[in-house]
């Protein structure tokens, strides 16, 4: 949905119907929250598994070319080059959960504050806001497809008594999430909406 209802907003804008591109970004940083929260407690489950267990699997490290944003890329180049002096295999991936958490988090807030920047300023440097949306977007998605690669590659080495425990361990840590800032229902406030039944 995330991907879906910012495609529409670019496109909008792209065609130059400006007031629907605003109308259709204002829904995605509540999204952009959700995904973003919810990687970030898969991130800690199995940071938290891997630390109580000693459940790990081989990580590669983030590469570079995969991110647009150059503070993302800065990032995984880093995390490349400390893969190569941390020798052992915990340490290894505990520094990639560690770091694709840390970007997770970042790019959420990015994200939101370049739709607030967007939609609430009409300001020159709206261009420059929308590629930072776009760059966003586009590294949360590398984000999520390292995660799951990476949760793959810990259910091959999970053992089979831990899968109750993980599966705790990652209900915990959705349930510790912050509730979702709701920047989406502050803008959609200005628009009129039908009633919905059970709301």
């Amino acid at each position: 949905m995330f991907s879906v209802a910012l495609d529409e907003a670019l496109e909008y804008r792209r065609h130059g119907q400006i007031s629907k591109s605003y109308q259709a970004v204002c829904v995605t940083p509540d999204l952009a929250t959700r995904l973003a929260g919810n990687l970030s407690a898969m991130l800690r489950a199995l940071a938290d598994h891997a630390k109580h267990y000693g459940t790990v699997p081989n990580a590669a490290p983030l590469n570079p070319g995969n991110f647009l944003g150059s503070k993302e890329q800065k990032t995984a180049r880093m995390s490349e080059l400390l893969s190569r002096v941390l020798f052992t295999q915990r340490s290894q991936f505990l520094h990639k959960i560690a770091t694709l958490e840390e970007m997770v988090s970042d790019l959420g807030r990015d994200f939101r504050f370049a739709v607030e920047n967007v939609t609430t300023v009409a300001s020159p440097k709206s261009a420059a806001e929308w590629q930072v949306i776009d760059a966003a977007h586009y590294d949360l998605n590398t984000c999520l497809r390292e995660t799951i690669v990476v949760l793959k590659s810990f259910f091959v080495v999970l053992e089979d008594e831990h899968v109750n425990t993980f599966q705790r361990t990652v209900r915990a840590q959705s349930q510790a999430n912050e509730p979702p800032r709701s920047l989406g229902d502050r803008l959609m406030r200005t628009r009129r909406m039908a009633p919905v039944g059970g709301e």
